[in-house]
């Protein structure tokens, strides 16, 4: 077992409990106090590769092999005083660690503290000869070997937040609320540039075939040293029937990285792999600083309440203003192909918010809904021609968006077993007048309003001597205003006719799905059965389809799903009990892609499990769990008629894209054995197999290069066992 790197845990563990000691008095131990400490000790096999999956949010991602545990729950009750605190703490010597305090006389007041950390470890190993990778300025250095001959590169994040707030009962009627909680996070994540030579925002970017790198991928890790402020203060008021209260919220995000500063050499290597100087002008673009989030603010204020007209109606309203802002200095970021006169974006965002609901029961057996919201985003941000092809220059765009949307909903009692209900929903959305001076990518046309109803059902039959259950189904549909074709630069054209030859748009259009008119349809089933006294089972299934219509045959056409669990458990006798579950879930979707792919992708996901537990003595407690999980994406692929020859090709050589496929199962057992009064013994053991493949970043056994030789990869099958032991002890 290796040796524990414990003098910076436990300085860490030691500033968060000194945190927490504030909260404790010193005559605190002379009280009824209730004091549970756990300790522990645990092996673990396995290389790094091997617990890729399995230690991603754990800790035990790395090489080690042993780690140790520290657990304490402490609670004092002061009856006297009316006082009240309790610690908790999880994991204290681990990179999970968790530890919060709460100190309250109840009535009065109440203060908190919580303090986390969490690791996240990419499951992949990069493998590169880049310098500085997770800085703000890696430098690029081609592997001179082959592919797989650089230094291997893992990945990680680190979030630790620190949480604080109190709560004051003024009176019976006035209560005020005050949290703040603080998040920073440090590490490097994926990401990456790539840059295909010529294209329309570098036309000048040309080489000679074969002999000059015309396009180039590079892997550059995000560097990330950023924290997010969140701030909540809540001032509530009460008086028979009426309740108000007054709120504000604030959020704060600050960035230490503004940019990516990439220093990428004149060399890289071509598809084939073969080293070549890159075409005139692409070294200049991929050394560009690529910006990173930039620090914002937002504000919010609130007022909310709501009215008891009788003990059967209540009405509710909530009114609220946020104005959120981002007006990060490019000059400091390193970003200086702003416009002449622009120092920032100089974001600025006003949402204003109504909402107003009612609900009442005129009879024993009616019972009514009603709630009715208006949203109202206004951007305010100044226009500036940030994006310029040859002579063209573009400006960025304003996003203002009016939303409105209201429910209604109706249930009635049958009879004492029998409930039903029947509601209408209703959203409309004007995403207002498109800045004329801006231009759009990638789709052929936009819609400035949509609307969407539907209306659902539901029949609840409530639990009876062994059955309850449900049944419920939906139907939405969404429609919209007429397209407009933009003329980049110039505004927009509303297309009143889009099959027209003249006026209309090309049969091979593109539009977004989220502006589509779209058919939802969805039905739902669950049961709760109890056939004897010693087994319970629970079943449920979901289906449902969303399908598209737009004035082409392309783009995404329609998706699907469903899904089936049975839950099942059983008392075999008064100390040993049985359960399990078995669910299976499908998603799919089906989308042409012009003169390319018709694509049917699905997805299919099949979990297993099954858990045993229960007494061997009175002193010894038993039990495991085995689980398994099955995930498989299959694409299966044609060709659009206006394919060309290479793709016809292509598609006849591979078979189209290969299916990715994900299993996983793992056992887990513990036994706990009660030494003395106050202390026990627990031994936890686990045991997990993974296997993955995914043909983003190896097909056929050859892994994808990056442009340097970067390649990214993860070991096919992962096995890994755990061991742990527990000493739990409860002072007397």
């Amino acid at each position: 077992m290796t040796r524990f790197d414990s003098s910076k845990r436990f300085n860490r563990t030691a500033l968060a409990l000194a945190l927490c000691a504030a909260f404790i008095p010193a005559q605190a131990q002379e009280k009824s106090v209730d004091t549970t400490v756990s300790v522990g000790l645990g092996a673990i096999d396995g290389s790094s590769a091997d617990r890729a999956l399995f230690g991603q949010y754990n800790g035990l991602h790395n090489g080690k092999a042993g780690y140790a545990t520290l657990g304490i729950d402490y609670s004092l009750r002061d009856q006297d005083n009316s006082n009240w605190i309790q610690l908790l703490g999880t994991d204290l010597l681990g990179n999970t660690r968790e530890l919060s305090a709460v100190w309250k006389n109840p009535g009065t007041w109440k203060l908190s503290a919580d303090y986390g950390e969490l690791v996240h470890s990419d499951p992949n190993t990069i493998n590169s000869g880049l310098v500085g990778a997770g800085s703000s300025k890696p430098q690029v250095v081609v592997l001179a070997g082959a592919p797989g001959t650089g230094a291997n590169l893992d990945l990680s994040t680190k979030r630790t937040s620190l949480g604080l707030a109190v709560t004051r009962y003024i009176n019976s009627s006035l209560q005020f609320d005050l949290s703040m909680k603080r998040e920073d996070k440090v590490g490097a994540r994926l990401s990456g540039i790539g840059m295909n030579c010529p294209s329309l925002i570098a036309p000048a970017c040309l080489g000679t075939l074969g002999a000059n790198a015309n396009w180039a991928t590079l892997l550059l890790p995000e560097p990330i040293k950023s924290n997010q402020t969140q701030v909540e203060a809540r001032l509530a008021y009460a008086i028979q029937e009426f309740r108000v209260s007054l709120g504000y919220y604030g959020s704060f995000y600050r960035n230490a990285y503004s940019a990516l500063n990439p220093a990428v050499p004149g060399s890289l290597n071509d598809p084939a792999g073969n080293l070549l100087p890159l075409n005139t002008g692409l070294q200049a673009i991929l050394n560009q600083p690529v910006a990173l989030p930039p620090d914002n603010q937002a504000h919010q204020f609130d007022l909310t309440g709501s009215y008891d007209f009788t003990r059967g109606t209540r009405a509710t309203f909530k009114l609220g203003y946020t104005t959120a802002t981002q007006n990060a200095n490019f000059a400091s970021a390193g970003l200086n192909a702003a416009p002449a006169g622009v120092s920032s974006l100089g974001g600025l965002v006003y949402t204003t918010l109504a909402k107003i609901g009612l609900t009442s029961r005129p009879l024993d057996k009616l019972s009514l809904l009603a709630d009715l919201r208006y949203e109202d985003r206004t951007d305010h941000t100044p226009l500036a021609a940030y994006n310029v092809e040859n002579t063209f220059a573009y400006t960025n765009q304003t996003f203002p968006n009016r939303k409105a949307k209201g429910k209604l909903l109706a249930a009635w009692q049958f009879t004492s077993d029998y409930r039903g209900s029947v509601g209408a929903d209703y959203e409309a959305i004007d995403r207002g007048v498109f800045t004329p001076s801006g231009a759009v990518s990638g789709v052929s046309a936009l819609r400035q309003k949509t609307a969407e109803s539907g209306f659902n059902a539901e029949l609840r039959r409530r639990m009876s001597d062994d059955f309850s259950g449900a049944v419920s189904a939906s139907s939405n549909r969404r429609t919209g205003s007429n397209w407009l074709r933009d003329n980049s630069g110039t505004g927009v054209t509303e297309v009143t006719n889009p099959a027209d030859p003249v006026t209309g748009l090309l049969p091979t259009s593109i539009f977004m799905p989220t502006l589509a008119d779209r058919q939802r349809d969805k039905a739902k089933i669950f049961a709760d059965w109890v056939p004897t006294e010693v087994l319970t089972l629970q079943f449920s299934a979901e289906a449902g389809s969303d399908r598209y219509t737009t004035p082409s045959a392309y783009g995404l056409r329609s998706t699907r799903m469903n899904q089936v669990s049975v839950d099942a458990s059983y008392a075999i006798s008064d100390n040993w009990a049985l359960n399990s579950f078995v669910s299976r879930g499908t998603q799919g979707l089906n989308q042409i892609r012009p003169a390319g792919a018709v694509l049917a992708f699905d997805d299919t996901s099949i979990n297993l499990g099954l858990g045993l537990s229960g007494k061997v003595s009175g002193k010894l407690v038993v039990g495991g769990n085995l689980s398994y999980a099955d995930d498989k994406s299959v694409y299966a692929q044609t060709l659009d008629t206006l394919a060309g020859s290479d793709s016809t090709a292509l598609l006849a050589a591979t078979g189209g894209l290969p299916s990715i496929i994900f299993r996983q199962a793992s056992l887990k057992l513990f036994g706990k054995y009660d030494l003395e009064k106050g202390s026990a013994v627990r031994v936890d053991l686990v045991y997990q197999h993974a296997s993955v493949n995914d043909w983003a970043w190896r097909y056929n056994g050859v892994p994808y290069a990056y442009s340097d030789g970067t390649t990214v990869s993860q070991k096919p099958s992962q096995s890994v066992g755990v061991i742990g032991v527990t000493y739990i002890y409860k002072l007397p």
